[in-house]
């Protein structure tokens, strides 16, 4: 696969903030970039939001404690900050 480069200029905030991700994940930018690239052209959409959306990870994840919660499973009860800070010491 021939390689090409693109050229264009975005915030320096951002650039930095994206790289230092980049980092975290243990990959270049310019893959993060290809992949997204990848998707838009196998979707053909692209998707933007200002909000934060959870992962189907965390959605299963919040599930979990919603269910635990409605039937009391590692529910425990208190009546002050003190009492619920011992209960966590105790364990």
């Amino acid at each position: 696969m021939s390689k090409s480069v693109i050229n264009f200029k975005i915030d320096s905030a951002v650039k930095e903030e994206a790289q230092k991700l980049a980092v975290e994940l243990g990959m270049p930018l310019s893959a993060i970039v290809n992949a997204q690239l990848r998707e838009l052209i196998r979707t053909r959409t692209l998707s933007i939001s200002a909000e934060p959306r959870m992962t189907p990870y965390l959605e299963r994840i919040i599930e979990g404690v919603e269910q635990d919660r409605k039937t009391g499973k590692n529910v425990v009860r208190t009546n002050s900050i003190e009492e619920a800070l011992a209960h966590i010491d105790s364990l």
